[in-house]
């Protein structure tokens, strides 16, 4: 029987895993290789930074429920990858062989591209994590202790901006609540070259929409910002006009500060010749899989997908959770195709929905496919998107628990939209 290794423990990963047991013959050894030994909820963590939820409430204990399964699991994360040879290297020094390799590895937070930026350095806060998210907690709460400025946004050559725009008016919303707003300057400073572009080129009339609310909120915003260093409570940046010029040099000072970053591949990954572009992003075909190793497979961040459009500061293009269920998914057919020495090949995709919560209310964004021209381009918004993405926690937790690969954006009823994960085999 064939051995397969799936590299990453998220969202991607434990997708793949589950579907892998389901529809693989009984007999195919499935190992799960994580770094650590909890399932992050990342989508959640927003909400853990500004305390309407807990760390426990967003973690889980993956191995004990890979276990149940009969999916075996290592917390040890990989060293090096030998793709030549089909092998892995761990950290811990255990060597290990696979006939398939899944890798979901995730991101590599790049805060170094930024002197001062992130947590460790301690010049600004972060929710990609579990770990930052509490971390933002506590500045959150000193905040409303002592209320100052606040700067929210993105790094040069972020590619994930939804969860910005859920901190930044969901703070406000709570700064509302405790009656402090008026003493709480926000501005939004973003590579994006407008408001609601999004990495996506704008979905729908998200520009319209995100300054609206912003307006509305009394948000000041700053766009084709080149954040260059974080220091003293200062934020230094430069802003560009649309040919990449410097218009103006300017620091803005700061209470509190959250910022994404950008990304790029993890080191054990992008060490593989010829697997990778230059920032460490698995290049794959239409069915998921890599030109150089055909018995490799990758889904969610981790995959190389080229900017939607050049911008005088470089943001990259998301990958949300319907594109990565959605590569998932088209990895477990093809490699079920190819164990039974079928050509049949089917594609994920690749469509992008995006559910923001913002409060009391939130907005939702689907763009079917990702990349312009698109068969559907809207935005919606609403108390129904705040309970949306409540009840896709719910089902995707209960998911990981009850150990399914049932698609969770059909489960919360989204098949009216015209959503399939997808393409029919050639």
């Amino acid at each position: 029987m064939s051995k397969v290794v799936v590299v990453g423990a998220g969202l991607g990963g434990v997708s793949v895993a589950y579907e892998l047991r389901e529809k693989l013959a009984k007999g195919t050894d499935i190992l799960v290789i994580g770094e650590g030994s909890e399932f992050n909820f990342v989508p959640s963590n927003p909400w853990v930074a500004l305390g309407s939820r807990k760390r426990e409430d967003v973690v889980m204990p993956i191995g004990e429920l890979f276990h149940k399964r009969d999916i075996n699991f290592s917390a040890a994360g990989v060293k090096t990858i030998n793709a030549d040879q089909n092998s892995l290297e761990l950290n811990s020094g255990e060597h290990i062989d696979y006939d398939y390799l899944v890798l979901c590895t995730g991101p590599k937070l790049a805060w170094e591209n930024v002197p001062g930026a992130g947590p460790e350095a301690g010049g600004s806060h972060s929710v990609c994590t579990v770990d930052h998210a509490v971390k933002t907690h506590d500045d959150v709460q000193a905040l409303y202790e002592q209320p100052g400025p606040v700067l929210i946004g993105a790094l040069p050559g972020a590619s994930c901006f939804g969860p910005a725009y859920e901190y930044v008016l969901s703070l406000e919303y709570e700064l509302r609540k405790r009656k402090i707003r008026d003493q709480v300057p926000i501005t939004f400073i973003t590579p994006e070259p407008y408001i609601g572009h999004m990495g996506l080129g704008g979905v729908g009339d998200s520009k319209g929409f995100m300054e609206h609310k912003f307006r509305e909120h009394g948000i000041k915003w700053i766009c084709n910002a080149k954040v260059t260093e974080f220091a003293d409570s200062h934020c230094h940046f430069d802003e560009l006009d649309a040919q990449g010029q410097v218009l103006t040099t300017q620091q803005l000072a700061y209470k509190h500060a959250m910022f994404l970053p950008p990304f790029k591949g993890s080191p054990a990954v992008a060490a593989v010749p010829d697997l990778c572009n230059p920032k460490g992003f698995v290049i794959t075909d239409q069915h998921q899989r890599s030109p150089k190793y055909p018995n490799i497979f990758a889904a969610g961040v981790c995959v190389a997908i080229a900017p939607i459009e050049a911008t005088a500061v470089p943001v990259g293009a998301p990958k949300t959770g319907l594109m990565i269920e959605s590569m998932t998914s088209a990895i477990v057919e093809n490699m079920k195709a190819l164990m039974a020495q079928s050509n049949t090949l089917v594609e994920p995709t690749l469509s992008a929905l995006c559910l923001a919560d913002m409060g009391n209310t939130g907005a939702a964004f689907l763009a079917i496919p990702q990349n312009p021209p698109r068969n559907r381009n809207w935005t919606g918004s609403g108390r129904w998107v705040h309970w949306a993405k409540v009840a896709f926690e719910k089902y995707f937790m209960y998911k990981v628990w009850r150990g399914t690969s049932e698609p969770i954006y059909e489960k919360i009823s989204l098949r009216f939209m015209g959503i399939e994960r997808l393409k029919p085999p050639k």
